[in-house]
Formats: C-alpha cells, structure tokens, sequence
C-alpha cells in the first residue's frame, strides 16, 4: 500500500480548496497520483519523461534536396540610379 501525503499550499484544480489534495507514487505504473479529499478529483502525473524524437530542420536535414535548385538573389536598387 503506498503512502499517501498532503501537499502542503496545493489547491486542487476542480474546486480551488486548498491543502486538500493528497499524492502517492504508483511505483508499477511509474506515475505519481494525486488526489483531492473534498471533491474526488483525480490526475496522473508521468515520473519518466520519454524521449521525443528531434524535429526535422533546415540545420539538422542530413539529405538536402534543394542544394542543386540554390540560385544567387539579385538585389535591386530602389533609388532608380543605373550602375554604368
């Protein structure tokens, strides 16, 4: 049976009364439960992080298919003035 603790200053999410929510550790699950004593709300806290894959970028691409259509950009004046 695990312990059950008071967290000392929570409010619980549902009815805003505070120092009633109580959490334990479910050690099987790798979760940490909490719980409020006046309403009944519940919610489940993951203890492990999983580790989410890198996001595809432009800096970390590692097959760049747009190398071969690069093209130099030309920049304009606005002023109107001709180089001669």
């Amino acid at each position: 049976m695990p312990i059950k603790r008071f967290i000392a200053g929570a409010v619980c999410q549902q009815c805003g009364i505070q120092d009633r929510v109580r959490a334990w550790e479910d050690e099987g699950e790798k979760l940490m439960r909490r719980e409020c004593v006046s309403c009944g709300h519940e919610d489940v806290i993951a203890l492990e992080v999983t580790e989410q894959p890198e996001l595809v970028t432009r800096v970390n691409y590692t097959d760049p298919v747009f190398a071969e259509d690069v093209k130099p950009v030309r920049i304009l004046d606005a002023s109107g003035s001709k180089d001669s």
